[in-house]
């Protein structure tokens, strides 16, 4: 059978066919690769396509009622104010939520656009006698954004309202000092969580969620669960968090480690001595909330970090990997969710 075969093979006008049949199925083949590829570029760039359309539709918007706001009577200016910082942080959130498929110069551009319209918005911020209060008596804007009386203040309490006003209506931890801070997120529905103005403390989140916004962290131990979206990361000093999320951007961090199980590359922007490590949270039933929340596999992109303010070929000298001996061990917060002072969803 063996030489019957071979001597198939070498008829010349057999061997013909074989090399024209194999010639066709090598071409089919390319053409195939390249269908595919040429799809996935169109794919990638309707999706960038969407966001620059959506983006400059709101930018246009925001910038029409930061012009209308320069024009209004000063008593009438602040529910103006309000919808517009409401309107520029949703700009941002969803900058965040698409770049891990925009280019960097699009994600760069973009963030570079949301704080152009931040400070114009602080440009129409009064100096004095002005605040975001509402006049009712159930409304706590102004109190959950002041800095506790002993803390010197060192930031504009006006600005700070206005960003308040966006975080309040998520639950959260607001404005604590030296507290274990508790909350089982499992069997709730939970969409946005906070973490805001701590100082000292420790907060454990059980369960899954659908962002995450952390803002002003000095001194903080964060251990979360996984997050379905997006994490944002506001002004961190001398924090250790550790996270799993689909998206994680984080800004103005200084001397923090962070334990990461992300599905894009962390981005980082005017940090400096920031350190990572891989995720390394343990609780019952963790694998299965990674597992609804897609993160249950490691993709190895904690070590893959974006810094969009260190533009040269170099790797940033803001960031770097924690050498595995100085790195925590598994964190196990399992025996930990009834302890500590437990969030009520109330500011």
């Amino acid at each position: 059978m063996e030489e019957e075969g071979s001597s198939d093979l070498s008829n010349p006008n057999l061997k013909k066919k074989h090399l024209a049949m194999l010639e066709r199925l090598s071409n089919r083949q390319q053409s195939l690769s390249h269908r595919s590829s040429s799809s996935a570029s169109a794919a990638s760039f309707e999706s960038t396509s969407s966001f620059l359309s959506r983006f400059a539709e709101s930018k246009r918007s925001i910038e029409s009622q930061l012009a209308q706001s320069r024009l209004a009577d000063p008593s009438d200016l602040k529910p103006q104010l309000c919808e517009i910082s409401a309107a520029i942080s949703e700009l941002e959130k969803l900058v965040a939520e698409s770049s891990y498929y925009l280019p960097s110069y699009e994600v760069r551009s973009s963030l570079m656009t949301v704080a152009d319209l931040k400070q114009s918005l602080e440009s129409l911020i009064p100096k004095k006698k002005f605040s975001f209060k509402s006049k009712t008596a159930k409304s706590s804007l102004i109190e959950a954004s002041k800095p506790p009386e002993t803390e010197p203040e060192r930031r504009n309490p006006d600005l700070e309202a206005s960003h308040s006003l966006v975080l309040s209506s998520s639950q959260g931890f607001r404005n604590n000092v030296g507290q274990v801070l508790v909350k089982d997120l499992r069997g709730l529905e939970i969409g946005e969580f906070t973490i805001t103005d701590l100082e000292s403390c420790e907060v454990r989140l059980l369960g899954c969620s659908r962002a995450l916004f952390v803002h002003r962290l000095k001194d903080c131990r964060v251990y979360v669960g996984p997050v379905v979206g997006s994490v944002l990361i506001e002004e961190a000093e001398n924090c250790t968090f550790v996270l799993a999320s689909h998206q994680i951007r984080i800004h103005n961090a200084r001397g923090s480690d962070f334990y990461l199980r992300v599905r894009s590359r962390p981005i980082i922007e005017d940090c400096c001595r920031v350190r990572f490590g891989p995720y390394c949270l343990r609780y019952k039933g963790i694998e299965e909330d990674l597992r609804e929340a897609n993160l249950l596999e490691e993709t190895g992109n904690w070590s893959s970090v974006d810094d969009f303010k260190w533009l040269k070929a170099v790797q940033s000298p803001n960031w770097s990997v924690l050498p595995e001996d100085k790195r925590v061990g598994m964190i196990d917060i399992s025996s930990l969710g009834s302890e500590g002072q437990e969030d009520n969803g109330e500011l």
